[in-house]
């Protein structure tokens, strides 16, 4: 069937000027009716009239008049934060975190729970259980959870819902999005793990203004997301972005992938355990080191052992994120993850090996940020992906199911 031109359907307009008028309450509110019309370039009528959509759906109210330059003071709009909620799912090897937003991505709630099994079904389980105890727990009126969004390492097709290929789970094209929507009712979305945090960079935290930047996240794995020219980059079937799968040394150790030296390798949690391990069997550790906390306990505590792994970690990590640079040239690199604990041990010469490797021309291009972290990133990262399409003009958005659908 053709699909008839978006920008000729009067629903997709309408559509359109919604998510600017909401758009723009979200971000300049409290606002005037008149400052909406100025900023989004719609008419006073066509203004007023989504207006008193938003409202009625609960998603705006009206504030106390605003200053006067003479005449009648304008009322005000806000976005309601408690107009709707979603729930944000990062699912793990092991768990699944779990987190209730409202609107602004304001973590309400929050929980763990334990994998009973690797397999789709018990999967689908804990995940359809943990969004069920969520809302259940916060008493959320039947109709206010607005979708559901999942975030899962490995390569995920977002449009068609599917887990392409799970490193953890060996799942292949899995219809999680549909397995999932089936149990909770409402609107699912998914994507790869690292896209979903970078989106809520991208709509609530430090990428809100910024047009080009990357997202590198460092702990079980090393992943990235891609904003370029205000809007992401997924690559022709979902898989950019595997930042942890390039090969730094082809000598190097086996990565999970089956490559040898791959950035991953040396840098994610089960090559800085296996490093330590390595220079325990030297002698130069104080026998085996079960974790990367224990083995940053140990750099703290002074051993050059310890110090030495972090720093060769480091030094990887700044040559694959000067590549990117040298690459994209975004205004902002975010480094993000449970690996960010590490700090100076790792990011410290992450830094000097950035600067050594970057292009004379763009070394001070891009500003190098390191996150603070909190487990529940990931889940409100998931909830982003619903919140997305609440706010984001529908030119950006990728088309979701059948021509028919679109």
């Amino acid at each position: 069937m053709t699909r008839k031109p978006l920008l000729g359907n009067r629903h997709f307009s309408r559509a359109l000027n919604r998510s600017a008028v909401l758009n723009t309450i979200k971000t300049h509110g409290p606002i005037g009716r008149a400052e909406v019309a100025r900023r989004t370039g719609l008419s006073a009528a066509t203004v007023t009239g989504i207006t008193a959509e938003l409202i009625a759906d609960d998603l705006v109210f009206e504030k106390a008049a605003g200053d006067s330059r003479g005449g009648r003071p304008p009322i005000l709009l806000a976005l309601n934060p408690r107009g709707g909620f979603v729930v944000g799912l990062k699912l793990t090897e092991t768990e699944a975190i779990a987190a209730l937003t409202d609107l602004q991505a304001t973590v309400i709630a929050k929980r763990t729970d334990r994998l009973a099994g690797r397999s789709p079904e018990r999967a689908v389980n804990t995940l359809a259980n943990a969004v069920a105890e969520l809302v259940g727990e916060a008493r959320i009126r039947k109709g206010k959870l607005i979708g559901v969004g999942v975030g899962v390492a490995g390569i995920v097709d977002s449009e068609h819902g599917l887990v392409r290929q799970s490193p953890y789970f060996g799942w292949q094209n899995l219809p999680l999005r549909d397995l999932l929507q089936s149990r909770v009712r409402v609107p699912v979305f998914i994507d790869n793990d690292v896209n979903t945090l970078t989106l809520a960079e991208k709509w609530f935290g430090a990428g809100q203004s910024v047009d080009n930047f990357l997202t590198v996240t460092v702990g079980r794995g090393v992943g990235l997301g891609i904003v370029v020219n205000g809007q992401f980059y997924r690559g022709a079937t979902g898989g950019a972005g595997e930042f942890g799968h390039t090969v730094m040394d082809p000598n190097g150790p086996v990565c999970d992938c089956g490559k040898h030296g791959c950035l991953e390798s040396f840098v994610g949690d089960p090559g800085l355990v296996r490093m330590a391990a390595e220079a325990a069997a030297r002698g130069e550790l104080p026998g085996p080191v079960a974790d990367v906390q224990s083995l940053l306990a140990l750099a703290q505590a002074g051993s050059p052992a310890a110090q030495a792994i972090f720093a060769r970690a480091g030094e990887m990590l700044g040559r694959g994120v000067a590549n990117l640079i040298n690459i994209f040239n975004p205004q902002l690199v975010l480094i993000s993850g449970e690996g960010v604990r590490s700090g100076d041990w790792l990011f410290g010469p992450m830094r000097e090996a950035i600067a050594r490797h970057v292009m004379p021309g763009l070394a001070g291009d891009a500003e190098i940020r390191t996150d603070s972290w909190g487990d529940d990133a990931w889940a409100r990262g998931a909830a982003s992906l619903v919140l997305r399409g609440l706010f984001e003009s529908p030119v950006h958005q990728e088309p979701v199911g059948s021509s028919e659908t679109a």
